[in-house]
């Protein structure tokens, strides 16, 4: 099975199981206040729907077009812009005539859903597989810049050890990049000196400039032959795959951005190889170094667990019993919140370009692994639990959060709003929607043909 076609079945198996848990969260409510629910559909059912079937009073249904879902409760001004009904007087199972605190809840219901959602699939998690991770504070010699033009945007080294990010430690060292994205300041350790620097206002749009790059720093690593290609000059000097790099021309290094810069003295010159080989100690090796200052091999060969034997890094293991496993959930829910949280505050600040990065359905399917693996499709699907959490509650018109911000209003006025400006609000959101929605999707659109 293709790649994609795992990534597409994965992607609308979550979608799918999300909208139905976050539709449910306002139905329940409405039937415990006994407001009439006239349908429940998954995806929308525009002229037509795949199946229906009513049972009771509600019609449940599948529609065809896959951009979300919904319920429509009776005597409510809702997407389907059913206002016919609203000019009747109001009826005792409508929404309209249940008192503002039921209606706040049902509103609520679908967020609450899908937050407590995400937080029982942490917390399913923690327990059934713990935390395995790179433990920042134990690289013995600090990081490694990979790509020297965005570590020098942002002020980082090679060597530099990043010991907390607007003041507070990282403990994984894999949660740095989305720390870095999500911060205003970072501290280092360079040459036993801390510093403390300010994040540059546009480093995302930096990032955003060649996705294939965000991953810029990584752990430092030993110069270990991985591969030795046809075409290289050095096919038949002696070296081998899982070869140990140690020394150049004489110059010793312990690891691979060092042996780099020892490059560059001997390019286009024939120098000898100190390497350690299993089984045979220390090997001098006669190679040629070429005019670009590369010995024309691949790296590789050694695991973070082989890192890790060797002293330059430490992987941390956190396991979990059931109790245990609860508030690490719970605090994983809130962190992943609060960090959606800073980055939408960087997304509405035009000056980070941080809005070049919206993705549409494209960049969240891509969230999904390329194979079947249920850790790592559970945790897309609570991160995107998180995402609908957030964005449905979200002060605008047509989604949960602007009904809630009109009941709010109402409940602290004693003033509710009139049904027609209702309408024209829903209408506004509506077309606020779509544009968002056709800038998200443009975007993924615009990487796919020019990036």
């Amino acid at each position: 099975m293709s790649p994609i076609l795992i990534k597409t079945i994965q992607f609308f198996l979550s979608l799918s199981l999300l909208i139905v848990l976050h539709e449910l969260g306002h139905f329940i409510p409405a039937k415990l206040f006994k407001t009439r629910v006239e349908k429940f559909y998954l995806f929308f059912d525009v002229k037509f729907s795949l199946f229906k079937k009513k049972i009771g009073e509600t019609v449940y249904g599948i529609g065809w077009l896959p951009l979300g879902g919904y319920v429509k409760i009776s005597g409510m001004i809702d997407e389907s812009m059913d206002t016919e009904a609203m000019k009747e007087e109001p009826k005792p199972w409508e929404f309209r005539s249940k008192p503002a605190w039921q209606r706040l809840i049902i509103m609520l219901g679908g967020v609450t859903v899908n937050f407590i959602l995400a937080v029982i699939i942490y917390i399913g998690l923690a327990y059934a597989y713990g935390d395995q991770f790179i433990a920042n504070d134990s690289l013995k010699d600090g990081v490694y810049v990979n790509e020297t033009e965005i570590g020098d945007k942002v002020g980082i080294k090679t060597g530099d050890k990043i010991l907390a990010v607007d003041g507070k430690p990282v403990e994984d060292f894999n949660k740095i990049f989305i720390e870095l994205v999500n911060g205003n300041t970072f501290t280092i350790e360079r040459d036993g000196e801390v510093i403390e620097k300010e994040i540059p206002v546009d480093f995302i749009a930096t990032l955003l400039e060649d996705e294939d790059k965000i991953r810029f720093l990584s752990p430092r690593y030993p110069f270990v032959v991985g591969s030795i290609p046809e075409e290289s000059a050095n096919k038949d000097s002696g070296l081998k795959v899982k070869d140990e790099i140690v020394s150049i021309g004489g110059d010793s290094f312990t690891y691979f951005d060092e042996a780099k810069e020892i490059l560059q003295k001997y390019k286009g010159q024939k120098v000898d190889l100190s390497v350690k080989r299993e089984g045979s100690g220390q090997v001098q090796i006669p190679v040629v170094i070429s005019d670009s200052a590369t010995i024309g091999v691949g790296l590789g060969g050694l695991s973070f667990a082989d890192l890790e034997d060797r002293g330059i890094l430490k992987i941390k293991t956190n396991t979990y019993s059931f109790v245990e496993s609860i508030p690490a959930g719970i605090d994983k829910g809130v962190s992943t919140l609060s960090g959606y949280v800073k980055q939408m505050k960087k997304i509405f600040n035009p000056s980070t370009g941080a809005y070049k990065g919206v993705g549409g359905f494209a960049a969240i399917g891509g969230l999904f692994p390329s194979g079947w693996d249920w850790p790592a499709f559970w945790n897309a699907t609570a991160f995107i639990s998180i995402i609908l959490a957030f964005m449905n509650i979200l002060p605008i018109p047509a989604l949960d959060g602007g009904h809630v911000m009109f009941l709010l209003y109402e409940m602290i006025t004693g003033r509710k709003p009139s049904d027609k400006f209702l309408e024209y609000a829903q209408m506004i959101g509506f077309f606020l929607l779509i544009a968002l929605l056709l800038f998200a999707n443009g975007n993924d659109l615009y990487k796919w043909l020019f990036k």
